[in-house]
């Protein structure tokens, strides 16, 4: 066992289904698989509290044994379709402030550039919470698992109070830094937007801490219900917040446009603007984030931090570092890297930036899910490399890259006779505003016909770092991760906008180019299979065998509870 944990610590909740088969394990501990866990000796004797029993159901998937696509469907659909309610959160603002014109578009823009930067670097250190937990997992060292699930939480908690602070006072300045001119209405809402944004900074990171510990322990499916609700949320309340109790189509919609009246004359809110986008948001992350804790600590999702797991341990902390921080950076330097992007997309004019803004969140409809997919390949091929079956973490990012090939395929067939509809839909044309509506349309529909058959070497891009992710192998991922950006597109980009004299059509080349050539780069690499090694401790040993650790001061109960639910 890890030193990292106190002795007398008898929490070893185990995993409903998530760790290697042993039969001869599983047939001496029946008594757990039917749930009856006080007649469970432990190691520590007569005197030994039992592993206290779980409160609720323990989600996580199996998938060390057996059959392997199944369970990487079941385990990668919930995080898919929690990625497409990411969307929503997007598409909802975007669609709702796009009533109010392309300026306050623009702004969303600008902002979302800066807040993904700051988010980015935090929301990096999650993933070695998921890398961690799984292998531990895997290892079936439980407590550990246990250990650095808190560990994660307090040290992401403690930096997102830094950057929050930091983004704050420099909103400003960040802003210009991205192309904004001063002194301009997009500017200005950019500024206000951004700042709302971080001043609720931290329930963003509580939910994305949540969610990376629950995908690391195997369980993608109680996230998806907190994201399920928070996006109900903001699209419920986001018209009201942004448009107010005036000219607002959704009394219109459902025939009340007398309550309308009343309550515009009894309040005369007229909304709060490209404000209310960041204040809605604010709200439904605060809900998510509030829920995913409370069920953390108490247990019932198999996971189950303790108080003195908060206080921060130096050497666990290192390690969440070694495995987080080349994450964090190459989420910083992909988030600088959008940052930089659309500054050079600003030299093109403040229509292309509207229409940047609007294709960024279209495309994020195959991106996250591509992501989300990956996310769940990480979890697999983590808990395999700590169960040291290296053949099969590989074949699940086989599985997993043919899945998004097929898929990205029908959907861009699909989005490609409609382009200009689809972007038409998240822009009024009649509003006012600096900003061409027609333009921006027209430039939005560009990108959909010339990057969108490059998302299919996107979604293979994305899967492979997945893999390579889960594995602990962050080094390289932050390496291929980055040339994609700072080597080819943002370069490309430039020189094709600036010099070449193709405009934002020339941008727009320049990202179909990166998507391809970091595809085929990173899977030359790939295919050399020295990525395929864990990160945990070595003397972590799994534990088959309740007289393995007898006289330790720990209970065992990990196999015997390993295909409790399984059918759940």
């Amino acid at each position: 066992m890890s030193p990292d944990l106190p002795p007398d610590d008898t929490r070893n909740q185990s995993p409903s289904n998530g760790t290697q088969g042993n039969s001869e394990n599983k047939a001496e501990t029946a008594p757990l698989q039917s749930g009856n866990t006080d007649s469970v000796e432990t190691d520590g004797g007569a005197d030994s509290p039992p592993s206290p029993p779980r409160k609720g159901k323990d989600r996580s998937v199996n998938v060390t044994d057996g059959a392997l696509f199944k369970p990487l469907m079941v385990l990668s659909a919930p995080i898919v379709l929690g990625q497409l309610l990411q969307v929503g959160y997007n598409l909802a603002d975007t669609y709702w402030v796009g009533r109010l014109g392309g300026d306050p578009v623009a702004a969303l823009s600008y902002s979302w550039a800066i807040v993904f930067l700051i988010v980015s670097v935090g929301g990096g250190l999650t993933v070695a919470g998921t890398v961690l937990v799984a292998q531990y997992k895997g290892a079936a060292d439980f407590r550990q698992s246990h250990h650095v699930a808190g560990q994660t939480l307090s040290f992401v908690t403690l930096l997102s109070f830094l950057l929050a602070f930091i983004g704050y006072v420099l909103s400003p300045t960040l802003i210009s830094l991205v192309g904004a001119t001063p002194g301009t209405d997009p500017h200005a809402m950019a500024v206000a937007y951004t700042r709302i944004i971080f001043i609720g900074v931290a329930f963003m990171f509580w939910f994305f801490i949540f969610d990376a510990l629950s995908r690391g322990w195997g369980d993608t499916r109680t996230p998806l219900y907190l994201m399920v609700i928070s996006v109900f949320i903001n699209v419920v309340i986001d018209p009201f917040l942004i448009l107010g109790f005036q000219d607002n189509p959704m009394f219109v919609w459902f025939g009340l446009e007398s309550l309308e009246a009343t309550l515009f004359a009894a309040t005369e809110f007229t909304g709060y603007g490209v404000e209310g986008a960041a204040i809605a948001t604010v709200i439904s992350r605060g809900f998510a984030a509030t829920v995913g804790l409370w069920l953390l600590f108490s247990g019932r999702v198999g996971l189950q931090p303790s108080l003195s797991d908060l206080w921060l341990d130096p050497r666990t902390i290192w390690k969440i570092l070694d495995v987080g921080a080349p994450i964090a950076a190459e989420q910083g330097l992909r988030a600088g890297g959008i940052a930089a992007l659309t500054a050079i997309i600003a030299l093109a004019g403040d229509d292309a930036v509207a229409a940047y803004g609007i294709v960024n969140r279209l495309s994020s409809l195959m991106f996250l899910p591509a992501l989300g997919l990956a996310r769940g390949t990480e979890t697999v091929v983590g808990q395999n490399l700590g169960a040291n079956q290296i053949a099969r973490a590989k074949r699940a990012v086989s599985l997993s890259s043919g899945v998004v090939v097929g898929a990205f395929i029908v959907v861009i067939a699909l989005a490609y006779p409609f382009a200009e509809s689809i972007v038409g839909f998240f822009l009024s044309v009649e509003a006012d505003g600096g900003v061409d509506a027609q333009s921006v349309i027209e430039i939005g529909a560009l990108y959909i016909w010339i990057v969108g058959p490059a998302y299919i070497f996107l979604g293979v891009f994305q899967t492979m770092l997945g893999g390579i992710r889960g594995s602990g192998s962050t080094r390289a991922a932050m390496l291929f991760g980055s040339t994609e950006l700072w080597v080819f597109r943002i370069p490309i980009s430039y020189l094709l906008l600036v010099p070449g004299g193709m405009g934002i059509e020339g941008v727009w080349y320049a990202v179909a180019i990166s998507y391809i050539c970091s595809a085929v780069i990173t899977g030359a690499w790939f295919l050399r299979g020295t990525w395929a090694k864990n990160v945990i401790d070595e003397g972590t040993e799994p534990q088959s065998d309740t007289s393995d650790s007898v006289g330790e001061g720990e209970t065992d109960v990990a196999d015997g509870e390993a295909d409790v639910g399984a059918d759940d």
